[in-house]
């Protein structure tokens, strides 16, 4: 199967009715793109779990979509968009989310991909920031660039598009990585042309959606956890009681990224969630200082091998994952392979599915590994 016909395949998924992001992950743990959309689309078999996860009544619904599908004119469209695309297990695929349990199955890229080959730190806050908020996260930005660190943040008004501002006034050698909550080629918002164009130029657009996807609100806090998942460490500079960034935090520590915060007054609503974060255990950030020690701190996300911050399963939990990594199994299977209580099994396998080394599909229980990697690139659990 040539390369541009899996692209074409890969974007056609990502445009497919009732295909979120969980379900077109599980479609391509199991199948590569165009396999998989001469399956969904009935002109091939479908791997029964992926028959699990989609109810027949939905299948017939995306089946005519797929044979409507033109995946060469969805490549032809990203190519002349200069839209690089990437999915899970492919080469080119970002090491940085490899090993992330949510990872999209499919990346849009814009500029360069090299740009996350660096020691990378997001900066993220409020849209409402104040004039001291928009000033420290553009001084964080430029010091940053000027350490050679890329920085990760939204593109967003406020304290995100002030980061990479302060990255594209210092001119680097650090360069900016844009996680944005629409297609790659749709610029939003509108103030932010020309720094959007300038990171597209010299350093790295990212996106799970296909060009021409709009801003829809609900695609921002999605695309939360591609930001949290690509840094090493992140840094939320303003943000009130509730919000995207704070979102954005609690991703972040659930990956075991260090979370760091700028203190602000206490009388300023801007650094209520600042506040609460340090209080709550953050580091808070006086200086750039700060974040680039702690960046030397932590390795584990450098280099060219994915970083799993996954606990390794001991005792039950690793019975239950050799059963599963046998085949597919529902908890009865695991219960009389493992020699375990029906009870016993469940609580393993949901333990297991919480932590991201399980997924669940119509109550049948796989590993979370693609099928589809080269085996050089698995690691042994037993080795970690």
């Amino acid at each position: 199967m040539s390369a541009a016909t899996e692209v074409g395949a890969a974007i056609a998924l990502t445009r497919l009715p009732l295909i979120g992001a969980a379900r077109l992950a599980t479609v391509l743990r199991h199948h590569p793109p165009a396999e998989a959309l001469a399956a969904l689309a009935g002109d091939a078999p479908l791997h029964p779990m992926v028959s699990k996860a989609i109810p027949a009544r939905e299948r017939s619904i995306i089946r005519a979509a797929a044979r409507r599908a033109s995946p060469s004119e969805q490549a032809e469209r990203c190519d002349a968009a200069g839209v690089q695309v990437v999915w899970a297990g492919s080469e080119d695929y970002p090491v940085a989310l490899a090993a992330d349990t949510e990872a999209p199955a499919v990346l849009f890229m814009r500029g360069d991909p090299a740009a996350l080959h660096a020691r990378r730190v997001g900066i993220v806050g409020t849209r409402n920031a104040t004039a001291a908020g928009l000033a420290t996260a553009r001084e964080l930005g430029s010091a940053l660039s000027a350490a050679g660190v890329a920085v990760v943040s939204g593109l967003a008004r406020g304290i995100d598009g002030a980061a990479h501002e302060g990255v594209r006034r210092r001119g680097g050698p650090g360069r900016a990585v844009g996680v944005v909550g629409c297609g790659p080629d749709v610029i939003y918002p509108r103030r932010h042309a020309a720094l959007w164009n300038w990171v597209a130029s010299v350093g790295l657009l990212v996106s799970e959606f296909p060009p021409g996807t709009p801003p829809e609100a609900w695609r921002f806090p999605e695309r939360n956890r591609i930001i949290a998942g690509l840094s090493e460490v992140l840094v939320v500079v303003e943000s009130r009681e509730r919000g995207g960034s704070l979102i954005t935090a609690r991703m972040a520590a659930d990956r075991g990224v260090e979370v760091m915060a700028v203190p602000g007054s206490t009388r300023c609503r801007a650094s209520r969630g600042t506040n609460h974060l340090i209080r709550d255990g953050a580091a808070p950030v006086t200086c750039v200082d700060d974040v680039l020690t702690m960046l030397c701190l932590d390795h584990r996300r450098q280099g060219e091998r994915p970083f799993d911050p996954r606990p390794l399963p001991v005792g039950d939990e690793a019975r239950v994952l050799r059963a599963c990594e046998r085949e597919p199994s529902t908890i009865d299977m695991i219960a009389a392979a493992s020699g375990m209580s029906i009870v016993a099994a469940a609580l393993a396998a949901a333990r297991l599915e919480r932590s991201g080394w399980l997924f669940e599909a119509g109550g049948w229980f796989e590993p979370a590994s693609s099928r589809l990697r080269r085996a050089d690139e698995l690691t042994d659990s037993s080795e970690r």
